[in-house]
């Protein structure tokens, strides 16, 4: 644990920033409150699109600077302004669904899609695009359901494959190797049977990065918090990467540090060291 004070906090969202009933405690906002009053930076990094924070950002007297969709997407709520985005062109699209054909021929499976959009209040249907096979028994009515090829037919910030009979991990182990990684990142954020594509090099350490430049702080007066695999280069970037009790083994081989689990104030636990 360094002795200095963070200059920038960022930390995942589910399983890390809010309790498992989808919650930021008292203690935790607290916390952060006292970090932005003492001087410090704070972001949140998530795999949610910025239409799908407005439940996590009403609990916080703040409106932080979110990095959404992996790093595919910098928002700001302040001002309901996208700041960048890294968007995943149609053609390259089309070659991973190839790839992920070969890999998955014969085991059910769909696709999904994020668009960018330019506002948290863009039309669900318009912006998160799903094939029918994406999850048939329970997929969101607000979602717009397609073909593939119309699913694929817009550049998006990240692409989705959907696969109910496998784990995310199970997948991963098929897919990733299948895609080239000059065409596509392939990372997963639940156990449930999904992988998600981005752009090479856009994962939550670029997006968090983007932040840091923004506010003028090194990498090494970072403080990182995370529970997933695809919060791995956030965690690995930053000067001091935590995970979760409840995090993915692998994050707690990738992390500096690990903390007490989202539903025991871990996140709280930490920055009350220094605020």
């Amino acid at each position: 644990m360094p002795a200095a004070a963070p200059r920038l906090i960022v930390s995942d969202i589910d399983g890390t920033f809010i309790t498992s009933a989808g919650r930021v405690t008292p203690r935790l906002r607290s916390a952060v409150v006292r970090a932005v009053d003492a001087g410090a930076y704070f972001g949140l990094a998530t795999g949610r699109p910025h239409r799908w924070l407005i439940p996590v950002l009403e609990q916080l007297p703040l409106a932080p600077v979110c990095v959404c969709a992996n790093g595919a997407v910098v928002y700001d709520p302040s001002s309901d302004t996208v700041l960048h985005a890294f968007e995943l062109a149609p053609d390259a699209m089309a070659d991973v669904v190839g790839a992920v054909e070969r890999a998955l021929d014969g085991v059910p499976h769909g696709y999904g899609v994020e668009r960018v959009g330019s506002s948290a209040l863009d039309p669900e249907d318009e912006c998160f695009l799903i094939t029918p096979e994406y999850n048939p028994d329970a997929w969101d009515s607000r979602f717009g359901v397609v073909d593939t090829q119309t699913l694929i037919s817009e550049p998006a910030a990240k692409l989705l494959v959907r696969c109910a009979a496998m784990t995310s991990a199970q997948m991963y182990e098929l897919i990733a190797p299948a895609v080239d990684a000059e065409l596509a990142h392939a990372t997963y954020s639940m156990d449930e049977g999904l992988i998600e594509f981005s752009l090479p090099g856009v994962n939550k350490a670029a997006g968090a990065q983007f932040l840091a430049e923004r506010y003028g702080v090194g990498a090494s007066e970072v403080i990182a918090f995370g529970d997933m695999p695809n919060d791995i280069e956030l965690l690995t970037w930053a000067g001091t990467g935590v995970a979760m009790a409840n995090a993915s083994p692998v994050l707690h081989d990738a992390a500096d540090m690990v903390t007490l689990a989202n539903d025991e104030f871990g996140v709280a636990a930490v920055l009350e060291r220094w605020f």
